[in-house]
């Protein structure tokens, strides 16, 4: 990853936090950078996780107020995050992205606690049963989205090989799904043909361009 990018990301990470009077208790890369088969051009997927102050979560309509800020896509850098709330929750329900994320190597901001504590929690709220579901309707979706036209671009066959992987991964009981397609591969794809032909589709993805 390109330093001048780091700064751009932490300095939008600083100005937004001013701007919505937020603090950021996570963020990292969650997209083909953090899966480890990014093109030369492919966009910066920031996903966090903020937190307001207390006043702003007693009010009596909590639960209308937008529980989610996002940013339009400037110079490649996707910004995204749940607020604090929305995380929790969805933690309890084992949501897959969650759990990506505290496993992701890239990370920008991880303040306080927060992000160990929820990792120490896993055992507790980790349901492979939920998991598979996730990663079953995401194949599925994308076969039916992305590999059914005349043109398939070639990074859209990793939208179908990476939740299948994850479901070999899930069948075979190794805990939640890591973020990074190297290690699905390494422990459910045996050498052969198939393990040769990923190989091949990881280097041409990463040697061209979106």
């Amino acid at each position: 990853m390109e330093q001048r990018f780091i700064d751009e990301i932490k300095r939008r990470l600083a100005a937004l936090e001013k701007s919505e009077d937020a603090a950021i208790l996570l963020c990292v890369e969650s997209g083909s950078r953090a899966w480890g088969f990014e093109s030369s051009d492919s966009d910066y997927d920031v996903r966090f996780i903020y937190v307001r102050r207390p006043e702003a979560y007693l009010s009596i309509d909590l639960e209308s107020h937008r529980d989610v800020i996002e940013r339009p896509i400037v110079d490649e850098i996707d910004l995204s995050g749940w607020d604090i709330r929305k995380a929790l929750k969805l933690f309890q329900k084992s949501n897959p992205p969650l759990l990506e994320w505290l496993q992701s190597p890239l990370i920008y901001v991880e303040r306080d606690s927060f992000a160990g504590r929820l990792r120490a929690l896993l055992p507790d709220y980790y349901s492979p049963r939920n998991c598979f579901h996730h990663y079953f309707h995401m194949a599925r979706g994308n076969v039916r989205e992305y590999l059914r036209g005349e043109t398939v671009w070639r990074k859209k066959y990793f939208y179908v090989l990476r939740p299948l992987l994850a479901l070999r991964w899930l069948e075979l009981g190794l805990g939640p799904v890591p973020m990074e397609f190297a290690k699905l591969v390494e422990r459910t794809v045996d050498d052969g043909p198939l393990r040769q032909a990923i190989d091949e589709l990881v280097t041409a993805k990463r040697g061209g361009v979106e």
